[in-house]
């Protein structure tokens, strides 16, 4: 697999409760269907990874990959938001926060997701119509 995919790809915490929720969130609002998920748990987002020089990044951030570019923590989920509908991609203009403030939010609510949203045992299997939207 390569990271030149013409559609961007999300990587998230297959067993993670709140990554879960946030990608059934997105594949909601994303009208244009252009987005592809992943868990950073499979063969592939490690192979997408690994291709992008991040094959020993901790599970601990929400990635996402467009035009083989690969970005991480609130960045990620900004530019997640250009691709929603309205009113959610308005979340976007937020990135004009310092991004040490907003990378900082992240990380809270990162190192804080299993205990305060649960975990998991196994990845979330895709709803039938979602089933062509992962890779």
């Amino acid at each position: 697999m390569t990271t030149d995919s013409p559609c961007p790809i999300v990587l998230f915490d297959g067993v993670c409760n709140l990554c879960n929720t946030s990608v059934r969130f997105i594949l909601a609002y994303n009208q244009e269907k252009n987005l592809r998920f992943s868990p950073l748990q499979s063969a592939k987002a490690k192979e997408l990874l690994k291709d992008l020089n991040l094959g020993n990044r901790p599970m601990d951030s929400l990635i996402f990959i467009e035009n083989n570019q690969a970005y991480i923590k609130s960045e990620a989920a900004f530019r997640i938001s250009k691709h929603l509908s309205y009113p959610w991609k308005v979340i976007y203009h937020f990135r004009h926060f310092p991004k040490r403030f907003c990378d900082w939010f992240y990380n809270l609510i990162a190192q804080n997701r299993y205990s305060w949203f649960g975990k998991k045992q196994f990845c979330m299997m895709p709803k039938e119509e979602w089933k062509d939207r992962f890779i």
